[in-house]
């Protein structure tokens, strides 16, 4: 370990760490991408070496497979699985009807299908990531190569009758060339500062010619796990209403947290 962990890795780990305790033996877990995800790997592959977990991963993106590999998970395919018990994935924002943007890792494709082929998905947080309106975070939409540039402008126009306080679009890149998704897409990032109206956007953005999702997760998350910098971590499952507390305690020493670099 390379120092203190900072209070917003400390958030992300207790929050990782205590979603990690919905998985059981014999299930089929779906594992999401991005910073909050790598610390559930990590902490589903300690539970799977020092206490004899048993289940299987399916990730969302080439790098959580490679992590899941590295930390001792057996990883499969979704078509392997057909369906999944549950899904844990981050979220670049969500909102108190637990409705996200997700997409800031470029895997909102995947993502967003192995969280539909779940019986429930848990969206893991630091508490930063809670806001009252969707959209200051900006909104990735996974576009074709060909003809990239008449779809970006096709959602621009769209954006016009919408609910939005921005209309601006980009590009999303990797150095001085186009980002590409592991299906080798193109990621359009709109910059729309507030969402009025997010099951409207996402139903019109799926329209446009071109477009092969948008980030907008709706009506698809069960339950989130709020981590704070200081151990505690919020548990809120818009099924049953129930908000639960409690505070989880650490020591940076541990096997977790050898080697991270980070």
């Amino acid at each position: 370990m390379t120092g203190e962990l900072s209070p917003i890795d400390k958030a992300k780990f207790v929050a990782a760490k205590r979603a990690a305790e919905f998985v059981e033996d014999g299930m089929r877990v779906g594992l999401g991408t991005g910073s909050t995800a790598a610390w559930l790997v990590r902490c589903l592959g300690e539970m799977v070496r020092e206490d004899g977990l048993k289940f299987r991963g399916v990730p969302t993106s080439t790098r959580t497979a490679e992590l899941a590999r590295e930390v001792g998970i057996e990883v499969i395919s979704l078509d392997e699985a057909r369906w999944l018990d549950l899904t844990i994935d981050g979220a670049d924002e969500f909102d108190a009807e637990l409705n996200l943007i997700k997409g800031g890792g470029g895997a909102l494709l995947q993502e967003k299908i192995v969280a539909t082929a779940s019986d429930q998905m848990i969206v893991i947080a630091d508490a930063a990531k809670e806001v009252e309106t969707l959209g200051a975070f900006p909104l990735p939409v996974e576009v074709i190569p060909f003809g990239w540039t008449a779809s970006q402008a096709l959602l621009e126009e769209a954006l016009v009758s919408m609910d939005v306080m921005g209309r601006k679009s980009t590009l999303r890149m990797n150095g001085d060339r186009a980002f590409l998704t592991d299906e080798g897409n193109y990621i359009l990032d709109l910059h729309l500062a507030r969402i009025g109206n997010p099951r409207q956007l996402a139903l019109v953005l799926n329209q446009i010619p071109g477009v092969v999702e948008n980030g907008l997760f709706i009506d698809i998350c069960d339950q989130v796990v709020i981590g704070y910098g200081d151990g505690r971590v919020e548990t809120r499952n818009i099924n049953t209403g129930t908000v639960t507390e409690d505070r989880l305690e650490f020591v940076e020493s541990d096997n977790l947290f050898r080697d991270l670099g980070e």
